[in-house]
């Protein structure tokens, strides 16, 4: 999954993305424990999809943080 992707997504998709990543990762982690897993490289990209929407996230949650602050400031 690219940046791109996840910035067009919205908040509460975003939200749905990373629960569903996070079950993935889960089933990929059981899979490599019972030796089930055939390509170990899905644990790495399933943790890095999880990083850039967590990544994202936090960026809207500063941009509209610092919008707010900004604004508190002037009163």
């Amino acid at each position: 999954m690219k940046f791109s992707e996840i910035r067009a997504f919205s908040d509460e998709e975003l939200v749905n993305e990373l629960h569903r990543l996070r079950r993935h990762r889960f089933d990929i982690r059981s899979q490599a424990v019972t030796e089930k897993l055939e390509d170990p490289s899905l644990l790495k990209k399933a943790r890095r999809d999880i990083a850039r929407i967590l990544t994202e996230m936090h960026q809207r949650e500063t941009a509209a943080g610092g919008v707010e602050s900004s604004e508190a400031s002037k009163s």
